[in-house]
């Protein structure tokens, strides 16, 4: 289209662009969908099972299996691009919109606004359903707003880290890996880290989830001591700084 037109598409025909092919991708769509069912499969999971510790809150009971769910998300942002480079799409993709830095910014903005709708929903089901299945007055009920606005934006702050992950590595495989090694490890090594424990896991996203949904879990000790709200703002300035890095590898690669 610029070769013919003489100009250089803007950034809602680029965001136009990226929204035919996402929604034309039968695993980006089957994926973005797992990432709602999985937390509401959770919900109904804990109340049927009555697996919910006494301590815990029916916010953070429901939510069980967001961390699933999280994973699925930062997936589904690496594989947005990892996609177009398996493919070989990719060079299709530049030659319609040359600037890249506005390619990766429509990439960005389609996954953080179509992962945080999804996350919003799928969790309010999944508080509604864990509400009514789990036992009137046994459970504290947590306090879910604004936290539900909260979790859905952690959901779209790491579909785009997952995107700068996918844009810098290139590969699904790396980037797949990469990506719940980024969500995971933290919190499974920190106790490696002595006294440094809670610094290190508490700047992991699922820390900021877990803190979010109120968790039992969600100790001090095993989470750091920044508040919930400032640990999401971490996650989301670290994975912008990785996003801008991503970009500028972008226009400097030939593809």
């Amino acid at each position: 289209m610029s070769t013919l037109t003489g100009r250089t598409p803007g950034f809602r025909t680029a965001l136009a662009f990226e929204w035919t092919k996402f929604a034309g991708l039968r695993s980006t769509r089957w994926t973005m969908a797992a990432t709602g069912l999985v937390t509401v499969a959770g919900a109904v999971f804990v109340g049927v099972s009555g697996s919910l510790q006494p301590d815990d809150t029916v916010l953070g009971g429901s939510l069980t299996l967001s961390i699933v769910s999280l994973m699925i998300a930062g997936v589904v942002g690496a594989l947005t691009v990892c996609g177009e480079y398996a493919a070989a799409t990719v060079t299709s993709t530049f030659t319609a919109v040359p600037r890249r830095g506005r390619v990766l910014l429509a990439k960005a903005v389609l996954l953080a606004v179509l992962l945080y709708g999804v996350a919003f929903v799928s969790c309010t089901v999944a508080y509604l359903l864990g509400g009514a299945i789990l036992e009137d007055g046994a459970y504290a009920r947590g306090e879910p707003l604004p936290a539900l606005f909260g979790i859905a934006a952690l959901f779209a702050v790491v579909g785009v880290l997952g995107l700068a992950i996918g844009t810098l590595l290139r590969a699904s495989v790396g980037s797949v890996t990469t990506v719940v090694a980024v969500l995971l490890l933290p919190s499974l090594f920190g106790p490696l880290f002595g006294d440094a424990r809670p610094w290190v896991a508490g700047a992991s996203p699922t820390a900021a989830l877990e803190k979010l949904t109120q968790t039992s879990d969600a100790g001090p000790e095993a989470v750091g001591s920044l508040g919930a709200w400032p640990s999401l703002a971490l996650v989301a300035v670290y994975s912008a700084l990785l996003l801008g890095l991503a970009a500028w590898r972008l226009r400097r690669r030939d593809v």
